[in-house]
């Protein structure tokens, strides 16, 4: 992986003739590359997924098989919108796994966020293997690595630590059975938005709010509990529900909850009352390679707060992060 790089001259897709332009290739090398043999693509559901889900589909047709695999750390509602709009909406040969006791009984007791992306990215594998042994011609598994993917999980220069493993660069086992495709490696988030719309995707599937392979294995930090996950989901859900209603899911980039594995001392029914926080980070960028914190009106932060500590069990707590990137990486973990 380290020598996979952006050519200094590739133009930065910004048009739907480059788009054009690049879904043209790209169509070309997958067609010369799979031949007649089988792709099983991990679709997650987001917009890098999706994108590499209609450029396969385009290229390869009924040779794709896109296997979803509910990891058991999604967000709430997140894999019965996958099956909606790909198995019932666009017809896709969709595989639906829930793997959520295998993926918690492994991540059970891993604190180091480097492990958890590892044990994460591995078991996707092992799923598809297993997968692909129930299929004949199965010989690629198609990815939506981007390249902020890529430069965060390499050293970028002599004498610097990789900023962190994604699940699906560094976290990939060195004996994996499957040849890789992915064909938007090269390309940034915004660049892969603008191939999106040229495919003809959904806008609002093409500007999807953005999440990490791994979940909310990253945003519940530390080692993962199935009570505290539970909590990130419920706030996590409260956090979209009340931006979509002020209208600041249109305006910012990425929004999501945090929740540590520390606890505080609160009061609730005049009781004591110990619960984790809820850290709530909200940032813009094109690139994610950088990021500005988005300012939220107070009037929203309270309503939120309020939801969160009176509605969600375990939580007593909402903070806001206010750091950009860098310092900070737009994820926790």
């Amino acid at each position: 992986m380290d020598s996979v790089r952006r050519p200094e001259n590739m133009a930065r897709i910004t048009t739907a003739a480059l788009a054009e332009a690049f879904i043209a290739e790209q169509v070309k090398e997958i067609r010369e590359t799979v031949g007649d043999k089988k792709v099983l693509l991990a679709l997650s559901g987001g917009v890098d997924s999706s994108v590499v889900a209609a450029l396969l589909i385009k290229a390869i047709g009924s040779q794709l098989i896109s296997v979803h695999v509910n990891h058991g750390l999604m967000r709430k509602g997140e894999s019965e919108q996958v099956i909606e709009v790909f198995r019932n909406q666009l017809k896709a040969n969709l595989v639906y796994i829930d793997a959520t006791d295998r993926y918690l009984d492994k991540l059970a007791g891993v604190a180091d966020p480097e492990k958890k992306r590892k044990i994460i990215g591995a078991e996707f594998i092992r799923i598809f293997e297993e997968e692909a042994r129930k299929l004949s011609g199965v010989e690629f598994l198609a990815q939506g690595t981007i390249y902020p993917d890529i430069l965060e999980s390499i050293k970028q220069a002599e004498g610097k630590k990789a900023v962190k493993s994604h699940h699906n660069v560094g976290g990939l086992p060195e004996d994996m059975q499957f040849a890789l495709i992915e064909p938007i490696k090269l390309l940034y988030k915004d660049e892969v938005r603008v191939v999106g719309e040229a495919l003809g995707l959904p806008h609002g599937m093409v500007y999807r709010q953005p999440f990490p392979g791994p979940g909310l294995g990253v945003r519940c930090l530390g080692a993962i509990t199935r009570d505290r996950l539970e909590a990130l989901r419920e706030a996590d859900a409260i956090l979209r529900e009340e931006f979509d209603n002020c209208g600041l899911a249109e305006r910012v980039w990425q929004y999501f909850i945090a929740v540590p594995d520390i606890k505080s001392v609160g009061v609730k029914d005049d009781s004591r009352y110990e619960g984790w926080p809820a850290i709530i980070r909200a940032v813009n960028t094109k690139d994610a390679m950088t990021a500005t914190i988005e300012e939220i009106p107070y009037p929203v932060l309270h309503k939120i707060t309020a939801r969160i500590t009176s509605e969600v069990k375990g939580i007593n707590r909402v903070l806001m992060d206010l750091t950009p990137k860098p310092t900070g990486t737009i994820e926790w973990e």
